[in-house]
């Protein structure tokens, strides 16, 4: 009996060491918005207070546009996801893209709030702090459930809609990126607010392309810097936490905007099936999906993508 105890004793103390040298070797501790803007806040980026907020934003393209275009980003993204669309877009409409909060540079929501209602009045006071009374609205992902929302909630200001591998409807994933594995795992959820292996990172970036080849040094670097911020690790534990049981898909058969909705047929996280309910329950839906694409087409292929979006508008 005496052995049996010492075995275990040794056991839990090399566990331990083990754990301990392994958050010794990923730290990694927050970075603050001024060491990070340098980089991944040039012109044309500023940041504006919304209720206290300071929120990273890029407003471009001509200030005439009687509809702007509104893009918001998915779940550890940023606005730079939207880098390919706007160079395209911003040469003909004013476009206007933002960092959401727990995201980016952005980052924390000021009262740790991070339910979906909570971003549908966010988009809608930045909206109201820019002075659009009205606009086309797209997202991907997180943020595509965010326009949808948003529609329906505020009808007579959003035009158009542009759902790009939305979110939504309940669904089982087929793969989950390791980092939101991480954030829903309780004890790694909180260890992870003190390391962040690189390399789990990238794990996650390549699970949502259909291409990894796609993927560059420097497209690592943006999610890794970003994901660092100070309280954005936190915040995607929170977030997680926060929007659990929050079905209102039943309000998708009452938008009545003209909608593309746009798919990557590699999408492992939010599977294709998604997309045929969003074309099968919106009344004025239509649904083009891209082949050999993940979950962040846009990202993936700006290209293509893009020139859907200009046959919608």
């Amino acid at each position: 009996m005496k052995f049996l105890l010492k075995l275990i004793s040794g056991l839990i103390v090399m566990v331990v060491l083990l754990s301990a040298a392994l958050v010794a070797f990923t730290w990694e501790p927050d970075r603050s918005v001024e060491e990070l803007a340098a980089r991944w806040a040039p012109a044309p980026s500023q940041f504006i207070d919304v209720n206290g907020q300071q929120v990273h934003l890029r407003d471009e393209g001509p200030r005439d546009d009687p509809s702007p275009i509104v893009l918001l980003h998915g779940t550890s993204a940023s606005l730079h996801t939207w880098d390919g669309w706007v160079a395209e877009l911003a040469q003909s409409r004013r476009v206007i893209r933002f960092d959401l909060p727990g995201f980016g540079l952005t980052g924390p929501n000021q009262t740790g709030d991070y339910r979906m209602d909570t971003y549908v009045a966010f988009v809608m006071d930045v909206m109201d702090s820019l002075q659009v009374p009205h606009f086309v609205l797209g997202g991907n992902s997180l943020g595509g459930a965010i326009a949808w929302r948003t529609a329906a909630a505020h009808p007579q200001r959003v035009d158009k809609l542009i759902l790009v591998d939305a979110g939504g409807y309940p669904y089982e994933p087929e793969s989950w990126p390791l980092a939101f594995v991480i954030s829903q795992t309780p004890l790694l959820n909180q260890v992870m607010e003190y390391t962040l292996p690189r390399s789990a990172v990238e794990a996650s970036v390549r699970d949502v392309y259909g291409d990894p080849s796609k993927i560059t040094p420097e497209l690592i670097d943006r999610y890794f810097d970003l994901a660092l911020r100070a309280g954005n690790r936190g915040a995607l534990r929170e977030r997680f936490a926060q929007n659990k049981q929050d079905d209102r898909s039943a309000l998708v058969k009452n938008l009545q905007q003209p909608t593309l909705v746009l798919w990557g047929s590699e999408d492992h996280l939010i599977p294709a099936s998604i997309a045929y309910r969003f074309e099968a329950d919106l009344p004025n839906g239509r649904l083009v999906m891209f082949e050999g694409l993940g979950h962040v087409p846009h990202e993936e292929d700006p290209i293509t993508t893009v020139a859907e979006v200009n046959r919608f508008l």
